[in-house]
């Protein structure tokens, strides 16, 4: 163990970071400061912050959120906010990868077939095949976008594996 004291710059950039992570958690959603596991209290206060109106009321706010994030174990709520961006960025990654499959399709990319059959083996060759030529066929009508559509629909039920 360490016997050096911590300075209080130290201390004072612990606490900014801690109130870095209170403004961070007052950011999310009701229904996502609902789903981390917290104390009653730190959730009353974020629930309030995000009713506050007033910039000095809610400075003073996020202060009292930092307070209290100061007197609990700030790691499980870091884990979490981490585990909710994290989870953006992969839907962010999935959106996109699933708008590169389309547009390879709908251009006539027959490798872009065999990568998605070999990404999901249960899919549909044929309703994904027959979903590609519509997208092709109506690539020049106002029927594209519905076409599309249709095919980007089924892309995303593959990725979130509710697919046929």
């Amino acid at each position: 163990m360490n016997d050096e004291p911590i300075s209080r710059t130290q201390k004072k950039n612990e606490d900014r970071a801690l109130q870095t992570a209170g403004e961070a958690l007052a950011a999310l959603s009701p229904e996502q400061i609902d789903a981390v596991d917290m104390p009653e209290e730190l959730r009353e206060a974020l629930h309030f912050v995000r009713q506050t109106t007033s910039h000095g009321a809610r400075r003073r706010q996020m202060q009292y959120i930092g307070s209290l994030m100061r007197r609990i174990d700030s790691e499980p709520l870091q884990r979490a906010l981490d585990n909710i961006r994290f989870g953006d960025v992969q839907a962010a990654a999935q959106f996109k990868r699933i708008e590169r499959w389309r547009d390879g399709l709908a251009a006539g990319d027959q490798s872009m077939l065999d990568e998605i059959m070999a990404a999901h083996p249960v899919a549909d060759r044929q309703r994904l095949a027959q979903l590609a030529r519509n997208a092709r066929k109506h690539a020049d009508s106002g029927e594209k976008t519905k076409s599309a559509r249709a095919l980007f629909r089924y892309l995303k039920e593959l990725a979130d594996g509710s697919g046929e």
